[in-house]
């Protein structure tokens, strides 16, 4: 008897939240809710950007340090280069890789013919690979960006005739 007068004054069963919050890190999930007998919990973790930031950082330092007039330099010729032929652009943020594997030949060069759908480029995202199709048959043109280079969405990354 002594635990139904407890149960209303405290309806929040600590060890439940601590059984929940266990697996959000178990699976990886943010969050998670739970309803009972008109009570409701939810857990949610809260997501470090910190982290995530000291990751990604690395990656532009280097390429700024790897080629910092390379970029600027791109800018006011790619604008001529635009004009000649269609412009791929980023569908998302990420790591840019013109090959498969380091080592390994580039997927397209300047000057090559491609078909409708055929990998022009690799973007990293997230921790995975995500194939960048050409949109359409054609020649490129001039290719906007190198290898391991960061890019941001909508940024140009090859023009193709």
């Amino acid at each position: 008897m002594a635990s139904s007068p407890k149960a209303p004054a405290d309806p929040i069963d600590a060890r439940l939240v601590r059984r929940l919050a266990d697996i959000l890190t178990e699976t990886g999930l943010s969050e998670i809710e739970v309803e009972h007998s008109g009570l409701k919990i939810r857990v949610a973790k809260t997501l470090t950007a910190a982290p995530m930031m000291q990751f990604a950082a690395p990656a532009p330092v280097a390429h700024t340090v790897a080629a910092p007039a390379a970029p600027a330099a791109a800018a006011p010729d790619a604008a001529p280069a635009l004009a000649k032929g269609d412009v791929l652009k980023s569908p998302m943020v990420g790591t840019i890789y013109l090959q498969a594997e380091p080592g390994s030949d580039p997927f397209v060069k300047v000057g090559d013919t491609v078909a409708a759908g055929q990998t022009l480029f690799i973007v990293e995202a997230m921790k995975t690979m995500n194939p960048i199709p050409a949109p359409k048959a054609g020649k490129i043109v001039q290719i906007l960006v190198a290898d391991t280079q960061p890019v941001e969405f909508g940024e140009p990354l090859a023009v193709i005739e």
